[in-house]
């Protein structure tokens, strides 16, 4: 039985003295690392507001049930379900199946960045990230694609904190009628009798 080759140990002082000069850089990837993190987490946070409209609860309650689904997954299926048999205004479902979709493209994004294991070169730069993810190409697996921290990576955090930031004041505005639709699916009118 073979023994795992493990990486060698890097010089962490000397990485850590030589990453002082690159200080700013770095930084700056950070800030926009969390700064997509927090984003994300403000918009995954805003289903909870829309499941308080669509379950036709208080904020605790909503927040209760948010919480007790512990994927993202799970809460947007929950969303979804709901919606499909809450919402009879054919606008406001298309609307908000539009904003899960964009939540979830930017949600491969967030895990891009937040799922993955960085790399330094010898001066302390963040260099490259790579996947936290199996991959198969040819019936053969391998572990993360390596992908360069380069000005591309920096401009797609860029365009997704943009994206997200969007989608956050989307779902604000919103809400009024998504409320608006629950509230007209329980009228007489609308349930095709009176």
């Amino acid at each position: 039985m073979g023994t795992a080759q493990l990486p060698p140990v890097p010089d962490f002082e000397a990485i850590e003295h030589k990453a002082q000069a690159n200080v700013e850089r770095q930084t700056a990837i950070l800030t926009l690392i969390g700064n997509l993190v927090l984003s994300w987490s403000n918009n995954e946070s805003m289903f909870i507001y829309v499941l308080m409209v669509l379950l036709e609860v208080d904020e605790v309650t909503a927040a209760v049930v948010f919480t007790t689904l512990n994927t993202t997954r799970a809460r947007i299926d929950l969303v979804q379900r709901l919606a499909a048999i809450k919402l009879a205004d054919r606008a406001a479902a298309q609307k908000l199946e539009k904003i899960v979709k964009r939540f979830n493209d930017l949600t491969r994004i967030r895990n891009e960045f937040n799922h993955s294991m960085y790399a330094l070169n010898e001066a302390g730069e963040i260099t490259h990230m790579n996947l936290i993810k199996v991959q198969e190409n040819k019936g053969r697996l391998k572990f993360g694609e390596r992908i360069e921290m380069d000005q591309a990576r920096i401009d797609k955090m860029l365009a997704a904190i943009r994206d997200l930031k969007k989608l956050n004041r989307e779902i604000w505005g919103f809400l009024p009628q998504l409320r608006e639709a629950v509230a007209a699916a329980k009228r007489p009118d609308a349930r095709g009798g009176a």
